[in-house]
């Protein structure tokens, strides 16, 4: 399973690259394009942060990390975070995505390939958290579909030392119209 889910398709122009060393100083370059986001993220992606940051990214085997390419750009980072597979359930996190391309639909665009790729790989459950101060982000997660599950209270300690709320969202196989799984009501 977590083979066919290391190969997410490219569509609509947006392409997954499994995140690899080359991609170290063009990602470094656009995460550095939005200094004050790394201060509500748990990790620092920033300038000061980046290369201890994607060290250790590379270190945790329950990650599948890809560099993000709208067209021939790279234009940020997105994965799978993979520990509960058992269970059928898979995490979209470690999500980052430079200031130009918010607000262009890329975001929808990019989290329903990785939706649609998950359950086409079987995947009953996938998850986004967003800590409780990203605004931006729980609408995003909203608008493509995510129920908020409820809030984890003091869930995490962050690069900052902040201890944060973390939303947690999720999509059922069965709620997912591209999926094919059938709903309980419409059998």
């Amino acid at each position: 399973m977590s083979a066919t889910l290391a190969l997410p398709p490219a569509r609509d122009g947006i392409t997954l690259a499994p995140l690899a060393e080359e991609h170290r100083e063009a990602l470094k370059a656009v995460c550095a394009e939005d200094l004050d986001i790394w201060e509500i993220y748990p990790v620092n992606f920033g300038p000061d942060g980046f290369d201890a940051s994607f060290d250790a990214l590379f270190a945790r085997a329950d990650r599948m990390i890809f560099a993000i390419h709208d067209g021939d750009t790279l234009i940020g980072m997105t994965g799978y975070i993979i520990d509960r597979l058992a269970s059928q359930t898979v995490e979209i996190g470690n999500s980052y995505i430079r200031p130009s391309a918010r607000g262009t639909g890329l975001n929808g665009r990019l989290k329903r390939l990785m939706i649609d790729h998950a359950f086409a790989c079987g995947m009953r459950r996938v998850e986004l958290r967003a800590d409780v101060r990203n605004a931006r982000s729980c609408a995003a997660i909203v608008k493509v579909g995510g129920v908020l599950d409820g809030i984890l209270r003091e869930e995490r300690i962050t690069w900052t030392g902040f201890v944060r709320d973390t939303c947690v969202f999720s999509i059922l196989a069965r709620e997912w119209p591209a999926s094919g799984v059938a709903r309980p009501d419409r059998a």
